[in-house]
C-alpha cells in the first residue's frame, strides 16, 4: 500500500486501533470512502461504549475490549498516536503483512494533488506555541493557513474540509510521527530534545528517531537548534530533498545560514542575499510574548519556517505582535506587594520547568505532581543560584526535596502534606511568606497534574484564583 495506490478504497478492511479523538473521525473518514471498517479498543466503560454505538449507527464495526487480536480480513490498521509499538496487534499485523498507518499518515496519503505544503514542527517543549506563532506570521503575510495536528484543526478535517489553505502549520508529536513513514514537509523543525515519553518509545535514541523523521524528504529546510546539539545530529542524519539546507537558530549572535538575536533585534543570516555579509531584522524581542529566552527561540524556530516559505520580513514582526500565548504558558497573574505571580502550570517536566526557570532572576518556586519517571538533580542544580524558596505540592514531591537537599541545601523548602482543594491556596500563601520585593512566585510544576487537578489547566486556574484571592485580602 504505497502512496499513490490506495485511491479506491471501496471494500477495503481497514482495522481502526482506539476510540478518541483520532481514531472516531479516521473511521468515519474511512467508511464514507466506502471502506469495511473495524474499530478495536481496549476500554469498554461507559463513554467507550457510548461512542461505539454512535459508529455502529453509520454501520461501522466496532469491537471494545479486545485491542489486541488482529480482525480477520484486516489489509491496513490506522493507529492512534497513543498506541504503543509494542502492543501485540502490531505484532500481528507485522506478523501477516499489515502496514500501519497513524492518522497523520492517513491525512498525508488523503491529500489531493493540489494540496497545500505543511511546515511542521516537533520537540520535547515549545510546539504548540512555535505553530500558533508560525501561524500568525503566515497569516500576517496574507496566506491562507490553520495550525493543525496536535492541536487545534484535525489533519483529516484540514486536508479534506472545504477551505482551500496556501500552507499548513504543522504540529506533530513524537507518537504522530512514529506511525507516518511517507510523510514529507516542506520544510521541518526540531525544536529541542529531552528525555520524555520513554515508557512509550523503550529508548532515548527511539524517541530521538521519531523526532527525526521530521526532516525526511525536506524541500527547503531544515530549522535545527544551536543549544541543542541532538537537533542538529537529526539534521546530518536526514535524507533530504537536493538543495535543502540546514539553517540553525540562537539566542546569540548567528552565523551565516542561520537566525539570532543581536542587540534586542530579531535577525536572518539565512533567507537573505549573500548570507557572509548580510542580516535581515525581522523584529524586535518586544515584539516577543512574553519575551522569555526559551519562547525567543520558539519564536526564531517559527520565523525560520516561514522564512523558508518566501513570508517577507514585515510579516514575521506584525504575526509575532499579534499572537498572544495560550493560558497557562508563564502567563503573568498579578502583582501583589511587589511580587509577580507567573501561572506555568503548563510546565509538566523537568525541560520545560527549567526554561521557565531561566526567565526570572529571584523565584519563590511551587513544584510538584506527578514525576512520570523523571529525576530532578539536573534541574536543581541548573536553577539553585535563582531560587529564594520553594513550596512542594503533589504525590512525587519527595523526589525534588531531596534534589533540593542535595544540590541548594541553603534555600528554605516549604513541604505540603496534603492533595485537598484548598492545597493550591495555602502554596500560594507559603510563597508568598517567602518571598521579597522584586521577586517572581513561580508554578513551574516539573511534573504531571493528574495526582491533585484534572489536568495542568485545572492546575493552572487553582493557581490564578489563589492569587486572586491572596491580592483582594492584601
Amino acid at each position: 500500500m504505497g502512496s499513490q495506490e490506495v485511491t479506491d478504497w471501496q471494500g477495503k478492511h481497514v482495522t481502526v486501533a482506539g476510540l478518541g479523538v483520532s481514531g472516531i473521525p479516521a473511521a468515519k473518514v474511512l467508511h464514507g470512502l466506502g471502506a469495511v471498517v473495524t474499530v478495536v479498543n481496549d476500554g469498554d466503560d461507559e463513554r467507550s461504549r457510548a461512542q461505539a454505538a454512535e459508529l455502529e449507527a453509520l454501520g461501522i464495526t466496532v469491537r471494545l475490549g479486545d485491542g489486541a487480536t488482529l480482525p480477520e480480513g484486516t489489509e491496513l490498521i490506522v493507529t492512534a498516536p497513543g498506541w504503543k509499538p509494542d502492543k501485540p496487534l502490531f505484532a500481528a499485523a507485522a506478523g501477516a503483512g499489515v502496514p500501519v498507518w497513524g492518522d497523520v499518515e492517513l491525512a498525508w496519503r488523503l491529500r489531493g494533488p493540489d494540496a497545500a505544503p505543511w511546515l511542521a514542527v516537533t520537540g520535547t517543549n515549545g510546539k504548540t506555541t512555535t505553530v500558533q506563532m508560525l501561524a500568525s506570521i503566515l497569516k500576517a503575510a496574507g496566506l491562507r493557513t490553520a495550525a493543525v495536528g496536535n492541536i487545534g484543526v484535525s489533519l483529516l478535517d484540514a486536508v479534506l474540509g472545504e477551505e482551500r489553505y496556501d500552507v499548513l502549520a504543522v504540529e506533530l508529536s513524537s507518537y504522530q510521527l512514529h506511525w507516518a513513514p511517507s510523510l514529507r514537509a516542506h520544510s521541518g523543525a526540531v525544536l529541542n530534545l529531552a528525555p520524555d515519553h520513554l515508557d512509550w518509545h523503550g529508548s532515548m535514541e527511539a524517541y530521538a528517531a521519531d523526532k527525526g523523521r521530521i526532516y525526511e524528504g525536506n524541500r527547503v529546510a531544515c530549522v535545527y537548534n544551536l543549544a541543542d546539539k541532538a537537533t542538529e545530529d537529526l539534521v546530518r542524519e536526514a535524507d533530504v530533498e537536493e538543495g535543502c539546507r540546514a539553517v540553525g537558530f540562537t539566542l546569540g549572535t548567528p552565523g551565516p545560514s542561520q537566525l539570532g538575536v543581536v542587540e534586542g533585534i530579531l535577525v536572518d543570516r539565512a533567507f537573505v542575499e549573500n548570507r557572509q555579509k548580510n542580516a535581515q531584522e525581522l523584529a524586535e524581542v518586544s515584539d516577543v510574548k512574553p519575551p522569555a529566552p526559551h519562547n525567543i527561540a520558539n519564536a526564531l524556530a517559527a520565523a525560520a519556517l516561514a522564512r523558508a516559505f518566501g513570508v517577507p520580513a514585515a510579516a514575521v514582526r506584525d504575526g509575532l505582535r499579534a499572537f498572544t500565548p495560550d493560558a497557562h504558558r508563564i502567563a503573568h497573574v498579578a502583582d501583589v506587594d511587589g511580587v509577580a505571580y507567573v501561572d506555568d502550570s503548563k510546565a509538566t517536566n523537568t525541560h520545560a520547568a527549567e526554561a521557565s526557570l531561566a526567565a526570572y532572576e529571584s523565584i519563590v518556586w511551587i513544584a510538584g505532581g506527578l514525576a512520570k519517571g523523571a529525576t530532578f538533580d539536573e534541574l536543581v542544580a541548573k536553577s539553585a543560584k535563582r531560587l529564594r524558596g520553594v513550596v512542594l505540592i503533589g504525590a512525587d514531591r519527595a523526589l525534588i526535596r531531596e534534589a533540593l537537599v542535595r544540590h541548594a541545601p541553603e534555600v528554605p523548602v516549604v513541604d505540603l502534606d496534603r492533595t485537598d482543594t484548598g492545597a493550591m491556596l495555602a502554596a500560594v500563601r507559603e510563597a508568598r511568606g517567602l518571598a521579597r520585593k522584586g521577586d517572581t512566585v513561580l508554578l513551574a510544576p516539573a511534573c504531571a497534574s493528574m495526582d491533585m487537578f484534572a489536568n495542568y489547566n485545572k492546575r493552572g486556574d487553582a493557581f490564578a484564583e489563589a492569587v486572586r484571592a491572596l491580592g483582594a485580602s492584601a
